[in-house]
């Protein structure tokens, strides 16, 4: 039965590493205080991650955890894993003992392990986000005493319990659904010329070595094509990056875009990472892509993210080894098909998922109203 005294939701949300975590869980977060604008949300993520600084812009307060996940490329710094691990179950008991939350809501990345295995302990409903086509170890081992498992994709089955499955898609940042702002206005805001074909070039929020170096290789090229570029670096080398393009007026450079509803806008084509975030948002504003999946994924799931929409003729995909031979190459190509370029922007639409963040924030709430 469900409780007719109202008593405000404190609910925390753990998780990130990268912005394809991070985002979906804010724009979650504030679906949830429409709903229910007395509700106490409290993030808890990792220290030194970007969560640290992106979550606190978004208005949140945010705890980190001293917590690392698996390196799988250099498998001795793993030795203190343990340790921190130990370490970081003590943070969590003493969150929640100060905190007091009556529900835990978990978006992936390691941090979010100890919050979400606390909570299943203390029989505190927990709820898990899987954004990507292959399912992630950690929310394979957290679904199965989860209260109910949100995915990005259908055909998750394979990894959690079938009756506890919602397919929601992925949650995309208001500012991008809503789509508010025009072409002209936005190529005006990178101090690009309206009326040239743009191409929005990110290598997710921490950069693409690859994709920088095949865009850098090809400046010239792109220029003479009459091309326009909005290129987000990442962090690593990004005055190397400013530095190549500075002589360009057709580029727009930025290790991060903060206003990438503008981007979007001002794209004709884009050249991304397939993590599930980007993916969604691509799909959202319908615009034709070139996918280069982050070859170290875990369980390589952006490939898996790109291929589902590969497969359909909605997208086109390189790998990552052959991205700085074969993408501007591919470019030249698309850009003389017009038809299927606007081809594969119809296609592409058909994968959005409407108002994820609201269907998910809403059952969350039902789940502990009806406790």
């Amino acid at each position: 039965m469900s409780n007719p005294i109202h008593t405000p939701l404190r609910i925390i949300i753990a998780g990130g590493g990268t912005g394809g975590h991070i985002f979906p869980a804010i724009a979650v977060a504030q679906a949830i205080q429409k709903l229910q604008p007395d509700a106490s949300i409290l993030f808890v993520g990792a220290q030194g991650k970007m969560e640290m600084e992106k979550v606190p812009q978004a208005g949140y307060q945010i705890v980190g955890l001293t917590i690392a996940g698996f390196n799988r490329q250099h498998i001795f710094k793993n030795l203190t894993l343990p340790f921190k691990l130990i370490k970081s179950f003590i943070q969590v008991k003493t969150i929640f003992n100060q905190f007091k939350p009556n529900a835990v809501f978990g978006v992936g990345g390691y941090s979010s392990f100890p919050v979400l295995k606390y909570a299943q302990a203390r029989g505190i409903p927990t709820f898990i986000h899987e954004a990507n086509a292959f399912a992630g170890k950690a929310n394979q081992w957290l679904g199965k005493h989860a209260t109910k498992i949100f995915t990005g994709t259908k055909g998750m089955e394979a990894f959690f319990p079938f009756n506890k499955i919602q397919i929601t898609g992925n949650p995309v940042r208001q500012n991008i659904a809503e789509g508010a702002i025009d072409k002209e206005t936005a190529l005006l805001q990178f101090g690009l010329l309206p009326n040239h074909t743009t191409i929005l070039i990110i290598g997710g929020s921490l950069g693409a070595a690859s994709i920088n170096q095949a865009i850098q290789n090809n400046l010239t090229a792109f220029e003479k094509m009459g091309l326009q570029l909005i290129w987000q670096t990442g962090k690593p080398n990004a005055a190397m990056y400013q530095a190549a393009a500075s002589p360009f007026g057709n580029v727009f450079v930025d290790s991060f875009i903060n206003d990438m509803s503008a981007a979007y806008a001002a794209a004709d084509m884009v050249v991304s990472r397939s993590g599930a975030m980007a993916v969604a948002e691509i799909s959202m504003t319908g615009k034709a892509c070139i996918f280069v999946p982050y070859p170290h994924a875990a369980e390589d799931h952006q490939t898996y993210n790109a291929e589902v929409l590969v497969k359909e003729q909605a997208a086109l995909m390189i790998a990552d080894k052959n991205v700085v031979t074969e993408l501007f190459p591919m470019i030249q190509k698309l850009m003389g098909n017009k038809n299927m370029l606007s081809e594969m922007e119809e296609k592409i639409k058909s994968f959005t998922w409407k108002n994820a963040d609201q269907v998910i924030a809403a059952e969350i709430i039902h789940e502990i109203d009806s406790k």
